[in-house]
């Protein structure tokens, strides 16, 4: 390895270490609050859409798969430009950071709910608590690159998800089991971002 090969490999390293002790500023207050709109108007869908879900899993999961895609869209959409914009020459890195802490959470919810149907859809009412408790999870992984109240996010994805599967039934699978606690969390993360993410941060 030549001189210059090491010296670029420790400024990779040093951009690396800066990215994981850098609050992550690509999220949009607006956009993230967009998504907690859209999850109450899926969920006044759901209810002439999929009136019966524990009875039609498929249309219930595939509704709101689709709106987890479209809200993911949306808000990963926005994060690349916000990025590119709020931390110019270190969003790629940045930006990586905060994809890899919260993916793995993301494949699991992608993946989990085609694994019932398949296999199990009888326990399908157990979806809405297993998916708030998955985003919680990406929430405290990612708590690191988030502005410090964010851990109260996480809490409270984790407390809707049990709550949900304490609820032990279709109950679960009501328009409220879903859309209610994920509007109330993103309006609470944009707010988050908003009032707590470093001046300037703010401004979509």
């Amino acid at each position: 390895m030549t001189d210059l090969d090491r010296a670029l490999a420790e400024i990779r390293d040093i951009r690396r270490q800066v990215a994981q002790t850098t609050e992550f500023r690509g999220y949009g207050p607006l956009t993230l609050c967009a998504t907690a709109v859209i999850a109450v108007l899926v969920g006044i869908a759901q209810r002439f859409w999929v009136p019966q879900p524990a009875q039609r899993p498929e249309q219930y999961v595939g509704l709101w798969l689709a709106t987890g895609l479209v809200c993911a869209g949306l808000i990963v959409t926005q994060m690349l430009t916000r990025a590119n914009r709020l931390h110019s020459g270190m969003a790629q890195e940045m930006i990586w950071m905060a994809s890899a802490q919260f993916l793995p959470a993301a494949v699991a919810g992608a993946v989990l709910p085609l694994i019932l149907i398949r296999q199990a859809p009888g326990v399908v009412w157990m979806l809405p608590g297993l998916w708030q408790i998955i985003f919680s999870l990406g929430v405290f992984a990612s708590r690191r690159c988030l502005p410090k109240p964010m851990v109260l996010v996480g809490a409270w994805f984790l407390l809707t998800g049990l709550v949900c599967v304490w609820l032990g039934d279709a109950r679960a699978l009501s328009p409220l089991g879903m859309a209610g606690p994920y509007a109330v969390g993103m309006v609470a993360v944009a707010a988050i971002h908003f009032f707590f993410s470093h001046k300037g941060a703010h401004d979509e």
